[in-house]
C-alpha cells in the first residue's frame, strides 16, 4: 500500500524565534520584567514571583553551574517532582549552555544509575534526601558525577550542597565576571542540545531521546502562532516536568508570557484549582477519567431527585451538544432547558476547576471521546492533542475554535504529516529529536535520512488534516480466528461506561477470543463500599467480593454489546490491587506497560483460558 500525500503546516508563522532557551527566556524577562511569571505554595499560602525576580535566581545559580566547572552541552540531571526549583534549575541549565537530563522522581536507583552514567551527568540536582540516597548508593558508578544540590536535602556530605549553597557560589562568581551567563546563553545555538530526556517505555532499558534547543523554541513559537494563549491566562502545572508534555509547557509559556502556578502533587490538584482558578492547564486523560468518575459516583449516592437531576442535564447538555456540532438549530425549549441546568448541575461542576477554566489540554494518551463530550456538555472544552517524547511533544493539538472530538487535531505549524501504507503516522519538522543518545542503530530504525519519524502510532487523517490515532502499532494484535484488536480502544471505552474502573487491560494475541485484567479506582470503591454495606473493609475484600464481581460484569455486558463479536471479553478477572508507577506496571504518564503487566499476571491470564 501507498502512503498518503503529505500534510503540511504553514512554517512561516514559527521562522522567527530565538536561538536558545536560553535566550527565549532572557527575551521574556526584558519584554515583562515586572509581570507575574510564577506561583508556587509556601506552607498553605501561594507565593507570587515575577519575570524579573526568576531571572535573578536562574541567573545565580546558572553562575553557580558555571562555578562548578560545567561546560557547554554538558547534562546535568534534575531528579525531582514538578516545583518552582524545578524550573529554575532546567533554566539556569540551559541559560549556562548545558543540557538537562530529566529524571522521574519515582525512578528505581538502578535505572538512575543508568540514566546519570549514560548521560554522563556532571552535576545533578536531587530534590530530598530520597532522591540523594540513590545517588549515594551507586556513586562509585558515576565518576562523571562531580556533586549533587539538593532542594530540600541534607547536604551532610561534601559530595551534595544545597541550593543555596549553589547561589552564593554563583553570587561569587557574578562577581568577578558579571557577564558570564550572557556570555554563555550568546554562545549557545539552536543545534546545540537542550535536553535528555529518558523514555520511560514499556520495555526494555530507557533510551535517552536528544532534544536540541530549536526543538523547544519551536514548540513555544509554534503554540504561540496558534495565538489561543497569552500574556493574560494562568496555567497550572502539576505534570511531571521529566516528561516531554511538562516541558513544552514552560517552552510555552516563555513564547506566550503567561503566569503558572506550580505544584506537582496529585493529590492536590482539585484543592489546588479551586484556589489557583487557572484558565487552562494540561493533564493526562486518567486525570480526567478519575474526575469523571469521582462527580458520577458522587452524584450516584445522593441518589433521588438530585441524581435524577443531574442524569437530565446531561441528557439534555449532550443533545445540545450534539446538534451544535451538527450545524443545526437547537430548539428554544431545549435551550431554555440546558439554561436552567447549566445553573443548577453545570456551574457547579466549573467551579470544582475553579471557574475560569477556558480549555484543558489532554494528551499523554489516548481520551475516550465519550468522557471529552460529558465534560463539554458541562461546559469544559478538553482539546485532545498529541506527540511523543521524540517530537518535544506536542505535533498535533485541537484548537478552541474547531475542536473536533475523537481527534488529535491537525499538525502543528511548521510540521509535516503522512500516513504509511501500514497506518502508521509519520511527522517530519523542527520538533523531532536529533537522535537517541548513543543508539545510533535504534535512531535509525524510526528516523529516515530525510527527516520523517516513524512514530509506531497507527491514525487516519480526515479531508481538513485532524488526524485519529487508532492504537499503538505494538500494541495491535491478532486472534487466532485472524482478527486483529485494537486494545487501547476498548480499555477506554470500559473506562468511559465504568465510573469505578482505573484499568482495563485486554489480552487476546493469537487465542481463540479476548480476556482482560480489570482493576478498580481505590477512591471510588471506597464511596461505593460505603453505599453497599462494607464500609470498614479492606479495599482487596470489597474489589474480590460477589457484590462487586456482580457490579464489573453489568459494565462488561454494556462494553460488549458496543462491539464486534470477536473484539468482545469473553473471560475477565478483577485485580486485588491497583496498578501503580511505583510497581513499574504504569509509566509515569499512567500508560500501562502491557508486556510487564502480561509477565506479572501471567498466571491469572491463564486461567482466564484454561
Amino acid at each position: 500500500m501507498s502512503s498518503s500525500p503529505v500534510v503540511t503546516a504553514d512554517l512561516s508563522l514559527i521562522e522567527h524565534r530565538p536561538p536558545s532557551v536560553g535566550r527565549q527566556f532572557l527575551d521574556r524577562v526584558a519584554a515583562t520584567p515586572q509581570r507575574e511569571a510564577f506561583r508556587h505554595p509556601r506552607g498553605e499560602a501561594w507565593e507570587s514571583v515575577t519575570w524579573r525576580e526568576a531571572a535573578d535566581r536562574v541567573t545565580r545559580i546558572a553562575a553557580g553551574l558555571v562555578a562548578l566547572g560545567i561546560e557547554p552541552e554538558q547534562r546535568v540531571a534534575i531528579a525531582s517532582s514538578t516545583r518552582y526549583e524545578w524550573i529554575l534549575a532546567d533554566l539556569a541549565v540551559m541559560c549556562a549552555g548545558a543540557a538537562t537530563t530529566t529524571v522521574y522522581p519515582s525512578t528505581n536507583p538502578e535505572d538512575v544509575n543508568f540514566i546519570l552514567a549514560d548521560s554522563e551527568s556532571r552535576v545533578a540536582f536531587a530534590e530530598d534526601d530520597t532522591q540523594v540516597a540513590k545517588l549515594t548508593e551507586h556513586r562509585d558508578d558515576l565518576p562523571h558525577l562531580r556533586k549533587v544540590v539538593t532542594f530540600d536535602g541534607t547536604p551532610d556530605d561534601p559530595w551534595v550542597i544545597g541550593l543555596a549553597d549553589l547561589e552564593r557560589r554563583g553570587e561569587e562568581l557574578l562577581a568577578r565576571q558579571p557577564g558570564v551567563v550572557e556570555e554563555r546563553v550568546d554562545g549557545t545555538g539552536p543545534d546545540d542540545l537542550a535536553t535528555l530526556i529518558y523514555t520511560s517505555g514499556t520495555t526494555g532499558r530507557p533510551k535517552g531521546v536528544r532534544l536540541r534547543h530549536s526543538s523547544w523554541t519551536y514548540e513555544g513559537a509554534a503554540i504561540a502562532a496558534l495565538h489561543i494563549l497569552d500574556e493574560s491566562d494562568l496555567q497550572f502545572l502539576w505534570l511531571p516536568m521529566a516528561h516531554s508534555f511538562g516541558k513544552v509547557l514552560l517552552s510555552t509559556q516563555l513564547a506566550c508570557g503567561f503566569a503558572t502556578a506550580v505544584d506537582g502533587r496529585v493529590d492536590r490538584i482539585i484543592d489546588n484549582l479551586a484556589v489557583v482558578r487557572p484558565t487552562f492547564m494540561g493533564a493526562a486523560p486518567r486525570i480526567f477519567e478519575k474526575a469523571h468518575s469521582r462527580i458520577v459516583t458522587m452524584q450516584a449516592a445522593e441518589g433521588g431527585i438530585k441524581e435524577r437531576l443531574f442524569l437530565q442535564a446531561f441528557k439534555v447538555g449532550l443533545e445540545k451538544d450534539r446538534l451544535e456540532r451538527e450545524g443545526r438549530p437547537v430548539p428554544f425549549l431545549l435551550a431554555k432547558q440546558h439554561a436552567v441546568y447549566d445553573k443548577l448541575v453545570f456551574s457547579r461542576i466549573r467551579e470544582r476547576f475553579g471557574g475560569r477554566i477556558r480549555f484543558f489540554i489532554s494528551g499523554a494518551a489516548a481520551l475516550n471521546r465519550e468522557i471529552a463530550e460529558w465534560f463539554h456538555a458541562a461546559g469544559i472544552l478538553v482539546l485532545e492533542g498529541y506527540g511523543l517524547t521524540e517530537t518535544s511533544a506536542g505535533t498535533f493539538v485541537n484548537h478552541p475554535g474547531d475542536n473536533r472530538f475523537g481527534t488529535v487535531g491537525p499538525v502543528m505549524p511548521g510540521s509535516e504529516v503522512r500516513i504509511a501504507g501500514d497506518g502508521e503516522v509519520l511527522v517530519r519538522g523542527p520538533g523531532v529529536m536529533e537522535g537517541y543518545h548513543r543508539q545510533p542503530e535504534q535512531t535509525a530504525e524510526v528516523l529516515t535520512a530525510d527527516g520523517w519519524l516513524h512514530t509506531g502510532d497507527i491514525g487516519r487523517l480526515d479531508a481538513d488534516g485532524y488526524l485519529t490515532i487508532t492504537d499503538r502499532k505494538k500494541d495491535l494484535f491478532k486472534t487466532s480466528g485472524g482478527k486483529y484488536i485494537a486494545p487501547s480502544a476498548i480499555e477506554s471505552q470500559f473506562k468511559a461506561i465504568c465510573p469505578y474502573a482505573s484499568q482495563l487491560v485486554v489480552h487476546g494475541n493469537e487465542r481463540s477470543y479476548c480476556v482482560a485484567l480489570v482493576t478498580l479506582d481505590p477512591e471510588a470503591m471506597q464511596e461505593w463500599a460505603t453505599q453497599n454495606g462494607m464500609a470498614g473493609r479492606s479495599y482487596a475484600e470489597v474489589v474480590t467480593s460477589p457484590q462487586v464481581h456482580d457490579m464489573v460484569a453489568g459494565y462488561v455486558d454494556t462494553l460488549n454489546a458496543r462491539l464486534n463479536r470477536w473484539e468482545s471479553i469473553k473471560r475477565w478477572a478483577v485485580l486485588d490491587h491497583d496498578l501503580t508507577v511505583e510497581s513499574g506496571e504504569l509509566t509515569p504518564s499512567l500508560k500501562v506497560k502491557r508486556k510487564v503487566v502480561a509477565e506479572a499476571y501471567r498466571d491469572e491470564i491463564e486461567r482466564l483460558y484454561a
